[in-house]
C-alpha cells in the first residue's frame, strides 16, 4: 500500500486550508455565497423564513462541507482498501453527489412539511380574523391582535408583516410579500382577495369568510386524500403477510391429512 495515497486526503484538506486563510469558517461562506442557484435555494429559504444572504450562504456553506467530508471519508477508505484509482474517483464522485442531493431533498421536504403546518393552520386563523374584522377592527389590528394572541407557523408570518408595516411598508405590500414568500396556492388566493377588497373598498368581511369555508373546505379534502392512502397502505400488510399466514393455517389440516392418506 503506498504511503503517499494514503496522506493524500489530509493533504488536500490543508491544502484547502491555507488558501482560505486564517478565517477559512467565514472566507468559504462567502465563497460558497457566491455560487448559482440553479435549484432555487434562495426560494426555498425564503418560504422558511430565511431571507437574508447570509442563510444562503449557511446553507450552501453547510451543503459543500459535507459533500467535501463525505468524499475525503470515501477517499480515505478506499484508499486503505488498496481499491484502483479510478474506482475510487468514480466512488467519490458519486457518493458526493448523493451527498449534495440528499441535502437539496431535505430542505425542499421541510418545504413542503411547513407547508401543510401552515395550511391545517390556516382554517383556524382565517375565522379568527373574520371574526375579529366583524366585531369592528381594522385588518391591520385584527391581524396584530391573532400575530400577537396565537402561536404557530402563519402566526409567525403575520408577525413578519407586522414588523415590515412598522418599517414603512404599506400593509397591502408586506401580505403581497409574505403570499410571494409562501408557495400556497390558498394562501395566495387568500391574501390576493383581501389586498384587492383593501384597494376596491369591498367588504371584507365577505370576503374572509368565504375564504374561511373554502379552507375548511380544503382541509376536509386534504383529510379525506390523507385517509384514502392511509386505507391503500394499511393494506399491503394485509394482503402481504396477514392473509397467507390465514390462508396457511387453513389448508394445513388438510394437507397434512392427504399426506397421511397418501402415505
Amino acid at each position: 500500500m503506498n504511503p503517499i495515497l494514503i496522506s493524500l486526503p489530509l493533504s488536500l484538506l490543508a491544502a484547502i486550508l491555507i488558501i482560505l486563510g486564517d478565517s477559512p469558517s467565514r472566507e468559504f461562506r462567502a465563497l460558497a455565497g457566491t455560487t448559482r442557484d440553479r435549484s432555487l435555494v434562495r426560494s426555498r429559504l425564503s418560504e422558511l423564513g430565511r431571507h437574508t444572504q447570509s442563510d444562503y450562504e449557511e446553507f450552501r456553506y453547510l451543503q459543500i462541507l459535507y459533500v467535501g467530508i463525505s468524499t475525503l471519508v470515501l477517499l480515505t477508505l478506499f484508499l486503505l482498501r488498496g481499491t484502483s484509482i479510478g474506482v475510487i474517483a468514480l466512488l467519490c464522485a458519486v457518493g458526493g453527489g448523493l451527498t449534495y442531493l440528499m441535502m437539496d431533498r431535505n430542505l425542499t421536504s421541510e418545504v413542503k412539511k411547513q407547508r401543510s403546518v401552515i395550511e391545517a393552520e390556516f382554517p383556524a386563523i382565517i375565522e379568527m380574523l373574520t371574526l375579529a374584522i366583524s366585531a369592528g377592527e381594522s385588518p391591520l389590528t385584527a391581524l396584530k391582535r391573532i400575530a400577537e394572541n396565537s402561536h404557530g407557523n402563519l402566526s409567525r408570518r403575520f408577525r413578519e408583516v407586522i414588523s415590515r408595516v412598522h418599517q414603512g411598508i404599506a400593509f397591502h405590500a408586506a401580505l403581497d410579500l409574505m403570499g410571494r414568500d409562501l408557495n400556497s396556492p390558498i394562501v395566495r388566493r387568500f391574501i390576493d382577495s383581501l389586498v384587492n377588497a383593501m384597494v376596491r373598498g369591498a367588504p371584507i368581511t365577505e370576503v374572509l369568510t368565504r375564504h374561511a369555508q373554502e379552507a375548511r373546505e380544503h382541509q376536509r379534502n386534504r383529510i379525506l386524500a390523507a385517509a384514502g392512502k392511509a386505507e391503500i397502505s394499511m393494506m399491503i400488510p394485509v394482503v402481504f403477510l396477514i392473509l397467507p399466514i390465514s390462508i396457511l393455517f387453513a389448508l394445513w389440516p388438510s394437507l397434512t391429512n392427504l399426506n397421511l392418506f397418501a402415505s
